[in-house]
């Protein structure tokens, strides 16, 4: 990657200097072609390089001469400074490649990295580009989003009254965040039919480790909400807490994890896997932009009890990268629905001024070969759940992990009644394997 981060660095440093070159002369002064009989006497690799050149050269003078007219006549003076073309010119460069690279100006270079620290002001869900269309990945526990009962796959229409004409996920993401206490209205389309919801902003932070427990004698439960620098460090702990209570096998829920840090993944991974295994690879453009393959290192491997993972279409990024390094190594079993399909790799260069570039630079591949992005990882023990009953599946959490956060208005009147039929069938296959094991080691 960091050999990718300098040559774009290189690019950034040649083209900016040419488009003011370019700009100060009015686009008259460019040097013309090289005769043909000159161009003809070159050999084929300085043709190819001078074709690439002039090719360069000419389309930089449309982009020149489209930004002077523009700067000319457009009605509104006081939107046409050279620092606000040059701004709408690469956020529109960059979004038209994917959804996922962008330009940043300094407030959501700004943004993005409060993200990374697990701290900000908003209403607590994850978005994503899918179908065309701003989708939501998941809520985050106890959220206003959470609790409103915005549900993974709502799709937003409108954010304050004001439809999102736009898949710009940085812009939409400006919109919904902001100072703790102030209001922020969405309305969102789950199947065909449409929701209101006016929440009010609070501070998230995100634990990433919840819900650890013995759900019997032999079996445990530890639930990663996302992939952030602390992660691999206390579910280690949660892992260690469980096995001091006897623990034979594990449920690992990966339900609505959005994901997070790459290197946060392979930390998890590698927990769970022997060392040397491989984790995750990257492909970019060309045969030798081959990167990886990461491999389980760390001086903690738990591979002596069998592993459940839950997965659904909130699960993505990272937990897609944990759930398919686990599974592809035969160390775990997959159950639930079909995950979410966010596996590119966006590397951030900063320009200058506090701007920067996030770019899609690769695709993650799983250690079998496949390719996760827009595809996802399909269970291997299909359960699927409608958002109604997930919705209360959700609720039941709550109570059973942090009761303090519903009031018992919020409560299902039906609330012993509802059944996590994913939990339960994870919870089946791991008494099956363990009575399996048993009668194997007896004989």
């Amino acid at each position: 990657m960091r050999l990718k981060m300098n040559a774009m660095k290189t690019h950034f440093a040649t083209t900016v200097p040419l488009l003011v070159l370019l700009l100060a002369t009015g686009c008259k002064s460019l040097p013309a072609p090289a005769p043909k009989s000159a161009q003809n006497t070159a050999t084929p690799s300085v043709q190819a390089a001078s074709t690439s050149e002039d090719e360069a050269y000419r389309q930089m003078r449309i982009l020149t001469k489209t930004m002077l007219l523009v700067r000319q006549n457009y009605v509104d003076e006081s939107k046409v400074s050279y620092s606000n073309l040059v701004s709408f010119a690469l956020k529109g460069m960059l979004q038209s490649l994917d959804p996922f690279s962008q330009y940043m100006e300094p407030s959501a270079y700004k943004e993005l990295q409060e993200e990374t620290q697990g701290k900000f002001g908003g209403i607590g869900i994850q978005i994503s580009i899918k179908d065309n269309a701003l989708t939501v990945i998941t809520p985050i526990d106890d959220t206003p989003a959470y609790r409103a009962g915005i549900l993974s796959g709502d799709k937003i229409i409108e954010i304050n009254s004001s439809k999102i004409d736009t898949l710009d996920l940085r812009d939409a993401i400006a919109r919904l965040r902001g100072v703790p206490g102030t209001p922020v209205s969405i309305r969102v389309q789950r199947g065909s039919e449409m929701k209101d919801y006016a929440l009010t902003r609070e501070e998230i932070k995100i634990a990433s480790i919840k819900g650890t427990r013995m759900l019997d004698e032999n079996i445990g439960y530890i639930r990663i909400t996302e992939y952030s620098s602390p992660t691999a460090a206390a579910l280690r702990k949660a892992v260690e807490e469980l096995l001091a209570q006897n623990m034979k096998a594990l449920v690992l829920d990966q339900r609505n994890n959005p994901g997070g840090l790459l290197t946060s993944s392979i930390e998890v991974s590698q927990l769970f896997l022997p060392k040397g295994t491989d984790i995750v690879s990257t492909r970019g453009r060309g045969a030798s932009s081959y990167q990886f393959p990461a491999k389980s290192g760390g001086p903690v491997h738990f591979t002596n009890f069998p592993m459940a993972i839950l997965v659904n279409g909130g699960s993505a990024s990272a937990a897609e990268i944990v759930s398919g390094a686990l599974h592809d190594n035969k160390r775990a079993v997959l159950v639930g629905e079909t995950t979410f399909g966010k596996g590119s790799v966006q590397n951030i260069v900063q320009i200058e001024d506090g701007t920067a570039a996030r770019i899609t630079t690769a695709h993650y591949y799983t250690p079998s070969g496949r390719c996760i992005h827009e595809k996802g990882i399909e269970p291997d023990i299909s359960v699927p759940v409608p958002p109604e009953e997930w919705q209360q599946v959700q609720l039941k959490r709550i109570m059973t992990e942090t009761p303090a956060l519903l009031d018992s208005k919020s409560k299902p009147a039906d609330f012993d009644k509802v059944t996590d039929r994913q939990l339960d069938r994870a919870v089946d296959l791991l008494k099956g394997l363990l009575i399996f094991h048993q009668l194997k080691s007896e004989g």
